[in-house]
């Protein structure tokens, strides 16, 4: 037998004995990870927020090729910890807690549980925790932009806005936000009827009624244009206004967090836009950074803008259009501030530089 038939035999041979060993001795496929979420009171289908940050879970474990998360809708604040742990002793790897409330339990299990990776929806980190992201917006931009529109959309010279509770810092951003762009592009010339939620967190965002209410009364007094922020109650003050609107005197309402043409329909009548964060987006970025290892704790933000005019393109005026963007463009540039002023030359620098 010659030297090639004897090395051909040797390497089928070989190739035979590895091949049986790789059917004995399987190689294992990576584990996927585990994505739950952990909701505060709110529901994952409010039509804002909540949903906003479920399906920013559901796109982010689909991109990983994790299967479809868990969830829990929190149904007391004082559930919150019980709740994170549920899945922290289960074993999941990425846990997704929603909403500022929860910032305190987050941190604490944080700590409890080192080796799990948790992503704060709207919750500043405050503390150096290294398994801790808070995923946080400047809703001031969104909050302004919404102002602008609504200034300039107003006929009757009076604007509202119906918020959550002064409790949550996001929702307070939203809201000065807004004063600050009416006032801006209109000076005195439009007035602002704002009213927070007069309860607490357990049901601030929950009062669909009392949203809807509170909406019928700054009508009553003379606004044409609300801004709702506040999840299901500000959905409440939505869908009021969209039942109040008529063509011979039309209304407009401004929804949050999310595009709410998309999430509440019954809107439709009335809603020129939203003041949005992109949660989704956000949220789907960290996941995969968490899954690959590149996640940091600390505080990722996210984008703020409004959303499309959709059905009511051709009643927002072109000019106003351009000035919009040019108003966004110069707050995402540091040449403009949120409560309407114009920043020094080196504080524009130093603001475009931590962009």
């Amino acid at each position: 037998m010659n030297r090639s038939i004897r090395f051909t035999l040797i390497v089928l041979v070989a190739l035979s004995v590895l091949a049986g060993f790789a059917m004995q001795h399987p190689v294992k496929a990576a584990a996927k990870l585990k994505v739950a979420v952990v909701t505060d009171v709110g529901k994952i289908d409010d039509g804002s927020f909540n949903q906003s940050a479920w399906e920013g879970a559901q796109k982010g474990a689909a991109a990983i090729g994790s299967d479809k998360p868990d969830y829990i809708e929190t149904e007391n604040t004082a559930d919150y910890a019980n709740n994170i742990a549920l899945f922290a002793d289960k074993g999941y790897d990425i846990i997704v807690t929603v909403g500022f409330g929860m910032g305190d339990a987050t941190i604490a299990a944080a700590g409890k549980y080192p080796k799990i990776k948790f992503i704060g929806v709207d919750q500043f980190q405050g503390k150096d925790v290294a398994n801790v992201t808070g995923l946080i917006f400047h809703e001031d931009v969104s909050g302004f932009l919404a102002g602008v529109l609504a200034a300039r959309l107003t006929k009757s010279g009076i604007v509202a806005g119906v918020y959550g509770t002064d409790q949550v810092p996001p929702v307070v951003r939203f809201k000065e936000g807004f004063e600050n762009g009416v006032k801006y592009v209109a000076k005195d010339k439009v007035k602002v009827i704002s009213t927070y939620y007069p309860g607490g967190l357990d049901k601030a965002f929950t009062d669909p009624v009392w949203g809807a209410q509170t909406a019928d009364q700054a009508l009553t007094q003379g606004a044409d244009v609300v801004f709702a922020a506040g999840g299901q109650t500000g959905n409440g003050g939505l869908i009021k206004v969209a039942e109040k609107t008529t063509t011979d005197k039309p209304l407009y309402c401004i929804g949050v967090d999310t595009d709410q043409w998309l999430t509440v329909p019954q809107a439709h009548p009335c809603l020129v836009s939203s003041a949005v964060k992109l949660i989704v987006d956000g949220l789907t970025d960290l996941i995969k950074s968490a899954s690959d290892g590149s996640i940091k704790g600390g505080n990722f933000f996210g984008k703020a803008g409004l959303a499309p005019f959709h059905d009511f393109e051709k009643v927002v005026p072109a000019d106003v259009v351009k000035e919009i963007s040019d108003i966004k463009a110069m707050l995402d540039g540091g040449q403009l501030n949120t409560d309407g002023t114009v920043p020094t030359p080196a504080a524009t620098m130093a603001a475009t530089a931590s962009k």
